[in-house]
């Protein structure tokens, strides 16, 4: 009965999003406030018709109701409770629910938050966002729905796939999707503003917040999705530039790009015709996001589903917002000329060429990703494009915005003199020269990466000390210092942000460059060196987990002749899904990580097993909760809530109706 509950809350929801598309837009164009009234109680009622839908699911999944297909093919009775809540979004269906909870979310917080807003720009923002949702409410109910029941019962399910048990990986795609699918809300905005035909600094600050709290879930999301494949995957990386995680990077990229370009329209009214089509294409990548992952066109362990005919209603979704938008943009190209006029050395020109850095970059990544897929059905050709490519095509776009990035937050506005800034940023370059040259001598026959790495994230951290305390004016440091804690939280959250981009920085650069790497068949009771570490392989032993077997090895590691940490690496195998994982064994540090993998026992009775020690692992995702804190200190600034004082300095909007 439960179940029906949700599948009829979910058809009512869908009701109720046409409703929300079609009358508060004819509204908003005939002038009619009754109908464009109807925007906001509709945006809360397809919310709650959609929360109550994905609890119905959720409860089948928490009650084991096997008599629901979906229950069946992803949980087990012998799981435990994280994994069976989880597994509701650990599968296409269920995670298309979820992305559609979410996008209902923004709606709704768009309506409660909105008050602020000009009643007709209200209407349609409202209106655009439920028109994504019709589109996706439509999806899930006539190619994914998640409420097909069985005819005949089983006793038990099939189990959610092993390597999506684990934590990570349980929080890791509600952070992503609240990343991607916030963007829709950006879009809602963007396109709402060109039907509008007004875009102006009232527009960009209320679009701002929008940007910035769904670049931070991403930020989070990511960086949760990284941590796990470095310790659950077994094979020591954090990135692989696989599809997947691309696709959840680009988005990542653009958000970023629009978050800098909403600022000069905010504050300059320029960059107008751009910071559009930057909200157009961020969203538009989080749909080819999701037309990667669902799609089957590309593999992937990250993949939900290989289902040509789900891939192209994605697609068609994606070619009906993306181009009918695009067509919108040009139609009213006239209305977003900019106003602002700036010299060739400004913040500014800073924050464009910030910009133009961070979509190429995305760029990049895009052609990368893509390419193979090209090359298959143009030229019937198969081709692998790898780590190799996207570390030489991508690294050097991130060095320069690194090296760019302090210099441009201490320029002033509309006109300013470089060497002024670069006087007031002496002591951070000084300072990032030399722990760069310390580490270059220090380092023996290694790469130059290290050494940069260290030099670009000093650089940065001491760059945003230097912001900071260039707002603080003249006087005693203690003064000073004051007079920063006061500071508005939007500037400690910029220099935060830029802070925690340079401690990852670092981080990948460190890692890659000097981690240690031991591969070996080692007995019991053999000790080996890896570096400065003995690593001694004590036991194997065979044990049952919860809905799992494995086999857990016990290894000492030892400093000299003291014996510091004993570590247990699995190797797990999942009898009902038939499929085994690796749990690796890391004994975490803050300068370096040692890592231990157990492998398949050898026919001279030994054990393969690998080693690795990799300096300053933490430092990567660190810098990524350093600048998702950024963000929510952005975020918590008066000045940056959605539409808080922007009314106050808009003029009243008079509404220029759509043609």
């Amino acid at each position: 009965m439960i179940t029906e509950l949700g599948h009829f809350a979910l058809i009512l929801a869908f009701a109720v999003a046409l409703v929300q598309m079609v009358v508060p837009l004819v509204g908003a164009h005939k002038g009619w406030s009754g109908w464009m009234a109807v925007a906001e109680p509709a945006a809360t009622v397809q919310f709650l018709l959609t929360a109550v839908s994905f609890a119905a699911l959720t409860h089948a999944f928490v009650t084991s109701d096997f008599s629901v297909q979906l229950v069946v093919a992803n949980s087990h009775t012998a799981k435990p409770m994280l994994y069976k809540v989880s597994g509701v979004w650990g599968n296409h269906e269920g995670s298309m629910l979820l992305w559609v909870l979410i996008l209902t979310l923004f709606g709704a917080l768009a309506a409660w938050f909105g008050g602020n807003l000009p009643p007709t720009l209200r209407a349609r923002v409202l209106a655009v966002q439920s028109a994504i949702a019709v589109a996706f409410f439509a999806f899930i109910l006539f190619t994914s729905n998640p409420f097909v029941r069985m005819a005949i019962p089983p006793f038990n399910g099939q189990d959610l796939n092993p390597l999506l048990q684990d934590p990570g990986l349980a929080f890791h795609p509600p952070f992503l999707y609240l990343g991607y699918v916030g963007l829709s809300i950006c879009f809602s905005f963007a396109v709402a503003a060109l039907i509008e035909g007004r875009v102006d600094a009232a527009w960009a600050r209320w679009v701002r917040p929008w940007t910035l709290l769904s670049w931070m879930f991403l930020t989070v999301g990511i960086a949760l999705g990284s941590w796990w494949a470095y310790y659950e995957l077994g094979w020591g990386g954090f990135w692989f530039w696989d599809p997947v995680e691309n696709a959840s990077f680009m988005p990542w990229l653009i958000a970023a790009a629009l978050l800098h370009s909403a600022i000069v329209v905010e504050k300059r009214e320029a960059l107008k015709s751009w910071t559009i089509l930057l909200a157009i294409m961020a969203f538009g990548f989080s749909l080819i996001g999701t037309f990667i992952v669902r799609s089957g066109v590309i593999t992937s362990v990250h993949a939900f589903a290989n289902d040509p005919e789900r891939g192209v209603f994605i697609l068609m979704i994606l070619a009906v917002f993306m181009g009918g938008a695009l067509i919108l943009y040009a139609a009213r190209a006239g209305v977003m000329q900019a106003k602002g006029v700036f010299g060739v050395v400004s913040r500014e020109t800073a924050l464009v060429l910030n910009n133009v850095l961070l979509a190429v970059s995305a760029l990049v990544v895009f052609i990368g990703t893509i390419w193979p897929l090209v090359a298959e059905m143009a030229f019937a050709r198969k081709l692998s494009v790898g780590p190799p490519f996207f570390d030489m095509a991508f690294t050097p776009f991130m060095v320069i915005l690194a090296l760019i990035l302090p210099v441009g937050a201490i320029l002033p506005w509309k006109r300013a003199r470089i060497g002024r800034a670069l006087k007031q940023l002496r002591w951070a370059l000084i300072l990032a020269l030399a722990l760069g040259a310390l580490a270059w001598a220090m380092q023996t026959g290694r790469s130059s990466l290290g050494p940069v790495g260290l030099f670009l994230g000093t650089w940065l951290v001491a760059g945003s000390v230097v912001d900071l305390l260039g707002r603080t004016g003249r006087g005693a440091i203690g003064a000073r210092l004051r007079r920063m804690a006061r500071l508005p939280r939007a500037d400690w959250g910029k220099a935060v942000a830029h802070a925690g981009l340079g401690v990852t920085i670092f981080g990948v650069a460190a890692l890659t460059a000097w981690q240690q790497e031991d591969i070996r068949v080692t007995r019991i009771g053999e000790r080996f060196q890896v570096g400065d570490w003995g690593i001694q392989l004590d036991d194997v032993q065979r044990l049952q987990g919860p809905n799992y077997i494995t086999t857990q090895g016990t290894m000492s590691v030892w400093r000299d002749d003291t014996k510091l940490y004993e570590l247990t690496p699995e190797k797990r195998v999942y009898p009902v899904a038939g499929m085994p994982t690796t749990e690796a064994a890391i004994h975490n540090g803050i300068l370096r990580d040692i890592y231990l993998v157990i492998g398949d026992p050898q026919n001279d009775g030994g054990w393969a097993v690998r080693t690795y020690i990799k300096p300053f692992a933490n430092w990567i995702w660190t810098g990524a909760i350093i600048m998702a804190f950024g963000g929510v200190l952005s975020l918590s600034d008066r000045r940056y809530r959605v539409a808080a004082g922007a009314a106050k300095a808009a003029a009243p909007p008079a509404a220029v109706p759509a043609e």
